[in-house]
């Protein structure tokens, strides 16, 4: 990839310094975890290679997705002229848009282009959206509803974003794209209606807008809206670049021969449910970083990951740039962000260069509570895995890249990774991490050989031992996973209500992977649904302790992760072989606790705000 851009601030000298020793110090730990996981790799003992302890369990996955109904397939718009966009979508919402209690799944779509001579059918693709109809104790059963939901329309789209911004009780859909954004309102009776106007969260008509997050900022109780851009593109642009690679020709561009961007926010003034008044503070924010040699805009984000970094009790932004260094954006608690990234290490690699991010997402990675933040690089890239260990100053944190150490560095290098989430896939109550992979040149075996196209998914197995993350095969995870495709977006969900994990990829130009998890570990379990009630409505943002068996574990309500997408609300919790828990602590968005003791397992149970919990769910 491109060398890193300049830094989009002027360093002090003593802050140069400071980077300068840490890199330091960085290039001899990642020699050393080299040699360390060299070892381990090669020290099979009685475990999988690379892990001296026990072998990841079995728990495959079955690829169910036309078996249940969904018959979506993913348009580019490609006819051979190599335009940029078409190598990048698309995403994928998991979110309960009729409120029944199941995941229903929102596919997002590209289109034609305006010249393309398809469009004379009159049938542009569309998105598409499939209400989730499984029977308790049956198959998954999904019916296709687009039709007269709003949704079925032309749009060039690339990503999902989903939040009640009014609090209504009904989940509101953002679509990002080619083009600028698309807000639409949950009316009920599965229609959406387009107030993108109304709202004025559309953006220029020559936007192109990927990542998005909705996330109360100013802790006021209501939903404010990140959306993050890509570079500065047209077509005529991308032709006059004519970016040629040996072996192929013309291939697609590369980002560093476009502009970069700012991102854009936009603050909910609340009202009345119902109520659209959102106003634009993207130039106060502090969130429009400019690079300080050039004074343009510095961003290429493909993905954000939302987080109290600090744990001040206000919600920071993790943004994941391709080609140029990553965002941190830590809240002032004014309506404006410092951008960090730099100083806490999250920025560049550990020598100093910039990556090809494009998924990401951040959870507390063990007991002890360490901030992790994942992202997946491109090819020829290592994952980045890093992780700031809890203790000193909030304002302090320092991460590290441990991709290395912890194993799912080496073995991510050779693909080009895009969707990345942190899971609990065999529900023992350690976050594992799954990456959806796939090259965006056609014809890259050409130019590289070894290089494929369509390229397997990759799932480490967290044995909580050193290194924590183990690659899991195709004897544990099955087949259906691990099928070379062609990758990008990516979520998860209890979509058939068993209580473990189900994974939705989706391909470019192609049909999605709906993957059922199918292990029988006998692993207890413990889902919990959040309503805000002086939050908002969707708890986005909260966080939830539980304390079982000895361990302590925290997962976030964030659906927003990986790339282009958004997974299901509920938070789960793996709970091995432990039948009970022993206490529940939700740290509400703003900060306020509640405390809970015999919360049921083995099934969903929903805690509002200030209120008892109610079960939802029977045990399977």
């Amino acid at each position: 990839m491109a060398a890193p851009s300049p830094t989009p601030s002027r360093a002090s000298s003593s802050e140069r310094t400071l980077r300068q020793v840490r890199l330091a110090l960085a290039g001899i730990a990642v020699l050393a975890a080299a040699a360390v996981w060299w070892v381990v790799k090669t020290d099979h003992g009685a475990g999988v290679p690379g892990h001296r302890g026990s072998p990841p369990p079995l728990a495959p996955f079955t690829n169910v997705a036309s078996a249940s109904g969904v018959q979506f397939r993913h348009e580019n718009g490609a006819r051979g002229r190599k335009l940029l966009p078409e190598t990048m979508g698309g995403g994928v919402a998991c979110f309960d848009f009729d409120g029944d209690g199941d995941a229903d799944l929102l596919f997002v779509n590209s289109t034609w282009w305006p010249d393309d001579p398809r469009r004379a059918s009159g049938r542009a693709p569309t998105a598409a959206l499939y209400r989730n109809d499984t029977a308790p104790g049956g198959p998954l059963q999904f019916v296709d509803v687009t039709a007269g939901s709003g949704f079925d329309r032309d749009f060039y789209g690339m990503g999902v974003a989903c939040g009640d911004f009014d609090n209504d009780g009904s989940v509101d859909v953002l679509l990002t794209g080619v083009g600028g954004n698309r807000l639409f309102r949950n009316r009920g009776g599965g229609h959406f209606e387009d107030v993108t106007a109304a709202a004025g969260v559309g953006g220029a008509p020559g936007d192109w807008s990927t990542a998005a997050a909705w996330v109360d900022v100013d802790n006021d109780g209501d939903l404010d809206l990140f959306i993050g851009r890509y570079v500065g593109w047209s077509p005529e642009m991308d032709l006059k670049v004519n970016n040629q690679l040996v072996g192929v020709g013309r291939a697609y561009g590369r980002p560093w021969n476009f502009p970069g961007t700012v991102p854009r926010l936009f603050r909910n003034e609340g009202g009345k449910p119902g109520q659209i008044r959102f106003t634009d503070v993207s130039k106060s924010s502090g969130l429009q970083v400019t690079n300080a040699a050039t004074g343009l805009p510095a961003a290429k984000t493909l993905a954000v990951a939302p987080m109290d970094l600090n744990e001040d009790g206000w919600m920071d932004l993790v943004v994941a740039n391709d080609t140029v260094q990553n965002f941190v954006f830590t809240n002032r608690h004014d309506g404006t962000f410092a951008e960090v990234g730099e100083l806490t290490g999250l920025a560049f690699d550990t020598f100093g260069q910039a990556r090809g991010a494009m998924g990401i997402d951040a959870a507390r990675l063990r007991n002890d509570e360490s901030v992790a933040v994942a992202i997946g690089n491109f090819a020829n890239e290592m994952n980045a895995l890093y992780v700031a260990r809890k203790g000193g100053r909030h304002d302090q944190l320092l991460f590290t890249d441990e991709a290395v150490s912890e194993g799912i560095g080496p073995a991510s290098q050779a693909l080009l990774k895009f969707g990345l989430f942190f899971f609990d896939w065999d529900l023992d109550g350690r976050p594992d991490v799954l990456t959806a992979n796939g090259h965006i040149e056609e014809e890259i075996e050409k130019a590289q050989p070894g290089a494929k196209y369509r390229q397997p998914a990759q799932l480490f197995w967290n044995a909580g031992g050193a290194p924590s993350f183990v690659p899991v095969g195709e004897a544990q995870a099955g087949r259906d996973l691990l099928t070379p495709v062609v990758g990008r977006g990516s979520a998860y969900a209890d979509l058939d209500g068993d209580g473990d994990l189900d994974v939705i990829i989706t391909q470019l130009s192609g049909p999605p992977l709906i993957l059922r998890n199918d292990q029988k570990l006998g692993h207890h379990w413990l889902r919990l649904k959040l309503k805000g009630n002086g939050s908002n409505r969707d708890a986005i943002g909260a966080w939830v302790t539980v304390r079982s068996g000895g361990r302590t574990m925290s997962r976030q309500v964030m659906p927003t992760k990986s790339y282009l997408s958004q997974s299901e609300l509920p938070v789960t919790f793996g709970l091995g072989p432990e039948s009970s828990v022993d206490e529940v602590v939700i740290t509400w968005p703003g900060g306020r606790e509640q405390r809970l003791t015999g919360v049921p397992v083995d099934r969903l149970t929903v805690v509002e705000e200030d209120a008892p919990p109610k079960a939802a769910g029977k045990s399977p």
